[in-house]
C-alpha cells in the first residue's frame, strides 16, 4: 500500500516499559513509506505533537543515524514445529547458523579485551589491610541493606499513606535513579523538603481500577532544592540536593522508596507556591526547623504510624545487632577510611564487571536459545503437538500451517470445537481478537455471544500460558492472556455481516487504516486455517472458513490501490 503522505500521530511510544520519544531509525523505518515510486517527486511527512519537543530531540530523531542491526531472532512454536516436520529439519543447526549466534560468537574476542583490561585496572589497586576492610565494607552494605528493607515496609502505601498530609516536613535521599555510578559513603547523602501532595501512579494492567490502595504505586510531590541541568536532548533533569546546597526551589515527583523519614512537624506555609520567593520562604522554614531540632522531629514507626508488623520487629533486631558489631573495628577510627572505602568500593565495582563479562563469555559460547528450545519442546510434548521421539501429532500439523497468529491457543481453541460451534461473522469477530494489539480506553464490551467467545479465548490463553510457565518458559501469565484484545470484535463481526465501512467506523473509533489492516490480518489468519483445516481433513470446517474469507473480503478494504 504505498503512501503520499506519512502522518505520525503521535511521536512518543511505549516500547513495554516506558514512553519514550522514537528513535531515528524508527522515524527512518515510517517516514521512508512517504512519496510513491514514479508518481511523487517528494513524499510528504507530517508529525502531530501533542506536547512540548526540545530542539534536540526533534534533531535527533529527524537527523540521526538509523538504529544499528542487531538480530531480533526469537524462537516459535511454528517454526520448531515445522523444522521437527521436516526430514533433514534440525532446531539446533538453524539455531547454530542464526545470525544471533553469529553476534554472540562475534562479541567474544571484544569481551575478553575488556575482561583484561578490568583485571588490569583492578589489580593496581592495592589498599592496606585489605582483608579487615573488606569486613567492615560488607559490614556496611548489610547495614545499609537493612535500613533499606525497613524503609521499604514503614513508607509501603499500607502504612504511611495516612501521613503523607501537605506541608508535613521530609527527608529525602538526595541519589535519584539517572543511572550514574555513586560513589561509596558509609552515609548516604540526604535533604529536606515539604510535602505537596501525593500522586496514584497508573500502570497499563488490565484490573489497575481494582487494586486495593495499599497495592498500587505511588510518587510524592516535594518542595526540596534541586540542581537543575538539561541533558543531550535538551529535557530537564532535577536532582535533589542538601537544603543548605546553593540549587533552586523545585517541586519534584519522587517514589515512596526515596524517602527516608517524615517528620512530625507540619509547616506553617502559605499555599500558594509558583512565586520563587514563596518557595525559598518554605524552605527557609524547614531550615529552622533542622537547626532546632537536627533529627527534623521524625515520626515513630511503632508509636506514631501504629507499625505492628512482625517483619519490622524483626528486621530492626537485626539491624541493632549489626549496629553493635561496629564497635569491633578498629579501622573505622582511621583517618582515610572513607578514601580507603571509595577505593575498594571502586575495586568490588570492577570485580563485579568482570564476573559478568565473563558470563556473557560463557554465555556466547554455547548454544544461544539452547535453555529456551528444551522448554519450549517440553510444552510441545505436554499439550499433544509432538511425541517423546519428536514425531508431529496431528496437532502440530495445524501449529504448523499458523504463522500470523498465537499458534497454540488458536490451535487449541479449533480441537476444542469452539470454531465449529460458532457462527461464521462470531468466528470472524473472535480470530480478530488475535491481531489486534492495541488498548482502546472508550471500546464498548461486545454482545453476550461474543463475549461469551472471548472469555472462552481467554481460558484457553491461560491455560497454554501455564502449562508453558511450568516447562520453564518465561512468560507473564497475566501479560499473554490480556493481549488478545475485544476491542474491534463488534467492527468486525458487523463488516462480517455486510455492513458498509462508514458504518464499522462508527463502532469502532480507530484510525481507517488500523481498521483496514486488523481485517487484512485477519483474513491472512483464516486463510492460514484454511490450508490447517484441508491438512487434517477437516472439510466442513474448511467449507466455513472459506465463506468467512468471503464475507470479509471485499470493498475498500481489500481494494487492490488506495488511489480512489
Amino acid at each position: 500500500m504505498p503512501a503520499k503522505t506519512v502522518v505520525f500521530t503521535n511521536v512518543r511510544k511505549f516500547d513495554g516499559d516506558k514512553f519514550r520519544w522514537l528513535s531515528s531509525g524508527e522515524y527512518i523505518q515510517m517516514s521512508g513509506r512517504a512519496g510513491r515510486r514514479g508518481i511523487d517527486k517528494r513524499g510528504i511527512c507530517i508529525l502531530m505533537v501533542d506536547e512540548k519537543m526540545e530542539p534536540a530531540v526533534a534533531k535527533s530523531m529527524l537527523k540521526g543515524s538509523a538504529d544499528s542491526l542487531n538480530s531480533a531472532f526469537h524462537l516459535s512454536y511454528n517454526m520448531l514445529l515445522n523444522q521437527l516436520r521436516s526430514e533433514d529439519g534440525d532446531p539446533e543447526n538453524l539455531l547454530r547458523n542464526s545470525f544471533f549466534q553469529f553476534q554472540a560468537d562475534r562479541a567474544i574476542p571484544d569481551l575478553e579485551k575488556q575482561i583484561k583490561a578490568l583485571q588490569e585496572e583492578r589489580d593496581s589497586m592495592v589498599i592496606e589491610e585489605e582483608e579487615s576492610l573488606k569486613k567492615y565494607y560488607n559490614l556496611i552494605l548489610q547495614y545499609k541493606s537493612l535500613k533499606k528493607d525497613i524503609r521499604e515496609i514503614v513508607f509501603s502505601p499500607k502504612y504511611c499513606l495516612p501521613f503523607l498530609l501537605p506541608n508535613r516536613a521530609v527527608c529525602l535521599d538526595c541519589a535519584n535513579d539517572d543511572g550514574e555510578p555513586r560513589s561509596f559513603s558509609i552515609e548516604d547523602q540526604d535533604t529536606w523538603g515539604v510535602i505537596m501532595k501525593f500522586n496514584k501512579v497508573k500502570s497499563l494492567s488490565e484490573d489497575d481500577d481494582n487494586r486495593r490502595p495499599e497495592d498500587a504505586n505511588y510518587t510524592v510531590d516535594v518542595l526540596t532544592r534541586c540542581l537543575v541541568s538539561r541533558d543531550g536532548f535538551g529535557k530537564k533533569k532535577m536532582k535533589p540536593v542538601p537544603i543548605k546546597e546553593r540549587g533552586e526551589p523545585v517541586v519534584v515527583s519522587v517514589p515512596l522508596s526515596q524517602i527516608k523519614s517524615l517528620s512530625s512537624a507540619i509547616m506553617n506555609i502559605p499555599k500558594d507556591y509558583l512565586q520563587l520567593e514563596a518557595r525559598e520562604n518554605a524552605l527557609k522554614k524547614v531550615s529552622e526547623l533542622l537547626s532546632r531540632h537536627p533529627d527534623g522531629i521524625p515520626l515513630d514507626p511503632e508509636v506514631d504510624m501504629k507499625i505492628r508488623s512482625s517483619s519490622y520487629k524483626k528486621t530492626v533486631r537485626r539491624l541493632e545487632a549489626v549496629e553493635n558489631l561496629f564497635e569491633k573495628y578498629k579501622i573505622a577510627k582511621s583517618p582515610l577510611i572513607a578514601e580507603k572505602l571509595k577505593v575498594l568500593h571502586m575495586k568490588e565495582e570492577l570485580t563485579a564487571k568482570i564476573k559478568s563479562l565473563k558470563k556473557a563469555v560463557r554465555s556466547s559460547t554455547a548454544l544461544a536459545f539452547k535453555d529456551e528450545l528444551k522448554a519450549r519442546k517440553r510444552v510441545l510434548r505436554r499439550l499433544g503437538y509432538i511425541t517423546s521421539d519428536g514425531v508431529v501429532e496431528l496437532k502440530g500439523k495445524v501449529a504448523c500451517e499458523i504463522s500470523s497468529a498465537e499458534e497454540l491457543t488458536l490451535t487449541e481453541l479449533m480441537f476444542s470445537g469452539v470454531f465449529k460451534e460458532a457462527k461464521v461473522e462470531e468466528l470472524v469477530s473472535l480470530l480478530s481478537c488475535f491481531v489486534w494489539r492495541e488498548r482502546l480506553p472508550d471500546a464498548a464490551k461486545p454482545r453476550e455471544e461474543l463475549d461469551l467467545l472471548f472469555i472462552q479465548l481467554q481460558d484457553t490463553a491461560r491455560r497454554v500460558a501455564e502449562v508453558q510457565l511450568d516447562c520453564k518458559v518465561d512468560i507473564d501469565v497475566e501479560s499473554f492472556v490480556h493481549s488478545f484484545r475485544p476491542d474491534i470484535m463488534e467492527a468486525v463481526y458487523a463488516w462480517a455481516k455486510g455492513s458498509k465501512f462508514y458504518e464499522i467506523m462508527e463502532i469502532a473509533r480507530v484510525f481507517e487504516g488500523s481498521l483496514i489492516r486488523a481485517i487484512r490480518r485477519t483474513e491472512e489468519v483464516l486463510q492460514q486455517l484454511i490450508v490447517a483445516a484441508k491438512s487434517i481433513g477437516e472439510t466442513q470446517l474448511e467449507a466455513k472458513l472459506e465463506e468467512a474469507v468471503s464475507k470479509i473480503k471485499r470493498d475498500i478494504v481489500f481494494a487492490a490501490s488506495l488511489y480512489l
